[in-house]
């Protein structure tokens, strides 16, 4: 075989793993595919041929990899980068007014714009990038230092392996992994079926199927994952403006047009969007635990 073929070959395998990278975020996160399955199968049993045939250009990130790989035993333990605090939340409209005052004065009558998002009820990950892939999942742990479960995570196919073009080379996303209504119900129904005990809810079901030892059975649990926080230098003076950059970048985010997330600069449009989350949150394919609020400039948060 020639230099050239080898070249060409390997080139088509990553073309390959590009373009179903690109049309699994279309289909996951925009739900919005622009090829049918049985074209996406297609390309997916080509790169597959290829991959076999051609074991010395492997790669733990291709899209063949999203159903898992052996058991591990146990989960190395690593630092955060950055503390991994956990996010409150809050109802009351006292509460909120008196909190607003408070980052009124501290920035001394400054103009100020809030963002207001869903708190997913879920597990905390960390999510770490160096040159658009995904090198190191984390569970929050003790804040200080989380687990490493970088294998499970990537069966979650909201999760992108390799991120579209315009992301930062080094890049960490913090989002939140749930389990949906539907595809609970679904493994209850089955564990009903083969006379298992059913799981008690989805918040506790997503954090056990986690820490499995073998990923080919957390693949088969439908996990989700919404981001809501992304730390990387430069890329947006805003919170939302963040959000809207890691869509594009390929991550599952809460979008304005679903009223997911907004932003308001006075006390009114904030309860607004909690007074209508406090009615509607039941209309969600998933469970969450409030709204939470922030400064949306980046700049006046870390004043």
């Amino acid at each position: 075989m020639s230099k050239n073929t080898s070249k060409d070959i390997r080139e088509r395998i990553e073309e390959l793993r590009a373009e179903l990278h690109g049309h699994n975020h279309f289909y996951y996160n925009l739900a919005n595919p622009i090829i049918s399955d049985k074209q996406f199968d297609v390309l997916m049993k080509e790169l597959e041929k290829l991959e076999l045939s051609h074991p010395e250009f492997d790669d733990d990130l291709s899209p063949t990899k999203r159903p898992g790989g052996d058991p591990v035993d146990g989960f190395k333990k690593v630092e955060h980068s950055t503390p991994m605090l956990s996010l409150s939340n809050t109802y009351d409209q006292d509460e909120v007014e008196q909190w607003m005052a408070r980052v009124v004065k501290g920035l001394e009558g400054e103009e100020v714009v809030y963002v207001m998002e869903l708190k997913y009820d879920g597990v905390a990950i960390s999510l770490q990038y160096e040159n658009g892939k995904l090198i190191r999942a984390l569970t929050r742990g003790d804040g200080a230092t989380g687990e490493d479960i970088t294998a499970n995570v990537k069966t979650i196919r909201t999760i992108p392996l390799l991120l579209q073009e315009g992301a930062p080379n080094k890049l960490e996303i913090r989002g939140e992994i749930f389990y949906p209504f539907e595809a609970f119900n679904e493994l209850n129904e089955l564990r009903e079926e083969s006379g298992e005990t059913q799981f008690a809810n989805p918040r506790n079901t997503a954090a056990g199927s986690l820490k499995l030892q073998d990923s080919r059975e957390v693949a088969k649990r439908k996990l989700d994952c919404m981001m809501y926080n992304v730390l990387a230098k430069g890329v947006a003076s805003t919170h939302s403006e963040a959000v809207l950059q890691a869509g594009s970048w390929g991550f599952r985010v809460p979008h304005n047009s679903e009223k997911m997330i907004a932003t308001s600069s006075d006390a009114k449009g904030v309860m607004e969007f909690i007074k209508f989350w406090d009615k509607s949150r039941r209309e969600l394919p998933f469970a969450i635990d409030g709204v939470v609020i922030k400064v949306d400039r980046y700049d006046q948060q870390e004043r």
